[in-house]
């Protein structure tokens, strides 16, 4: 959420920079309003306080003369003013709900580096790693991996289907294996060598956790709403659990910055994705990804976000899979997030690049949202921290791209190098 004070004092500057983002500014012509009735409300309660005050020295001065019915007289027109003061300070009171209420469904404001544009037209690219396969010159067309997964029995969507619906699937043998060496080398990798500590939190959290993060109330029909002695959700990612673990704390300036990891199945209704990606594993409503996040002080927050994509990169370099990073545009980024890194993976069988992970800098965005605060060494005041998060990586994506990169002439799958110790075997066959 953004700061209430900051949009009041910059009202012109927060409408240019969310006609970046395509939000409609016109969206907060009802914030300016209602701030008007607010500016006009404060002048009139200041006057009543001056006036209250007034009459109150003009009642003691009139009751050391003797004049009491004077007095008495002045003091039933303080006691009305009063009574309108009161009334005032509750539409105050309401004013400030209302301007809140409004907020809350106005997405963060892009850093000055986000490339504007309407949608991911206008994405740019930062850099690529890896050459991907030339297969023709080796003499075969590459398949995709739903035809891989389904010859080497790894895969089965057919049957996922009939015990629950579209957009599941079953992983079964080594393909269930390497899913869970996939998770395990990437816990490994983040914990080992980059920094985090490793969190495995509840896979299903209440409303105010989705509020914290951003996913309530705009987005709640992404969800899925589970029914039990109170309304609980299903976490779309890890980032929603492991942000809030810190809702409503004063950290510690020499605590920060604070990195986590954890892997979780993710559930999504993906609404307004219908016809999308229906084929095999890149567009699931559950599906397992392994997340960073981190909490960082707001000078280092931009270092920290390059940072963590560099991590999410490592594991695609030691996967030896082609990947390009892009920089998201105004108009193609998140609702939370004021700069955003897509990582694309190269996958064969569309000659073209897929995301497989997204690494976002919310600032203090979600921090005002679930009052995520610190405090500086030496000082009473506190501030927001920023929170970032990351995919490090989307696992069913990264699964299906080593299916797709290193699928051999003969049906069957090499495995890369650095997943071995963890899947026992070099080779997926039939």
């Amino acid at each position: 959420m953004l700061d209430l004070q900051y949009v009041r004092e910059n009202f012109d500057a927060v409408r240019e920079k969310l006609s970046r983002r395509n939000f409609d500014p016109k969206l907060l012509d009802d914030f300016h309003n209602l701030d008007i009735e607010r500016r006009t409300l404060i002048r009139e309660r200041d006057e009543m306080n001056a006036a209250s005050n007034r009459i109150s020295k003009e009642v003691g001065a009139m009751m050391r003369e003797g004049r009491k019915e004077d007095a008495e007289a002045l003091k039933a027109e303080s006691r009305s003013i009063t009574e309108k003061s009161k009334s005032v300070e509750a539409r105050l009171e309401e004013l400030e709900s209302e301007f809140r209420a409004i907020l809350t469904g106005v997405p963060n404001l892009p850093h000055e580096s986000v490339p504007t544009g309407t949608d991911e037209s206008a994405n740019k690219e930062a850099r690529r790693w890896g050459t991907p396969r030339d297969f023709a010159a080796e003499g075969f067309d590459p398949k995709d991996h739903v035809d891989i997964g389904n010859a080497l029995g790894i895969l089965d969507q057919e049957r996922a289907a009939k015990i629950t619906g579209a957009r599941f699937s079953v992983l079964m043998g080594l393909g269930a294996k390497m899913e869970r060496a996939l998770i395990s080398f990437m816990l490994d990798l983040h914990t080992r060598e980059h920094g985090y500590t490793e969190v495995l939190p509840p896979f299903m959290v209440n409303e105010a956790t989705l509020f914290g993060t951003g996913q309530l109330p705009k987005f709640e029909e992404d969800l899925f709403k589970v029914r039990f002695e109170r309304d609980y959700y299903l976490i779309p990612t890890a980032e929603v659990p492991v942000t809030n673990l810190h809702r409503d704390e004063i950290l510690n300036e020499k605590d920060l910055p604070i990195y986590y990891t954890a892997y979780t199945p993710c559930f999504r209704s993906e609404a307004g994705s219908y016809g999308r990606d229906v084929k095999g594993l890149i567009r699931q409503h559950q599906f397992d990804k392994v997340e960073m996040v981190k909490f960082a002080k707001p000078e280092d927050s931009y270092e920290e976000l390059e940072k963590m994509t560099a991590n999410a990169e490592k594991v695609l370099q030691l996967l030896e899979l082609p990947y390009r990073v892009i920089t998201l545009s105004t108009g193609d980024m998140g609702f939370s997030a004021a700069k955003t890194y897509d990582l694309e993976v190269w996958l064969p069988s569309q000659n073209t690049y897929r995301e497989i992970s997204s690494c976002s800098n919310c600032e203090a965005f979600q921090a005002r949202r679930a009052q995520i605060r610190f405090r500086r060494e030496g000082k009473s005041k506190t501030e927001f921290v920023h929170t970032l998060n990351g995919s490090g990586l989307a696992v069913g994506r990264t699964w299906l791209a080593i299916l797709e990169n290193f699928q051999q002439a003969d049906g069957s799958v090499k495995v890369p190098k650095a997943l071995i110790p963890y899947l026992g075997v070099d080779v997926i066959s039939a």
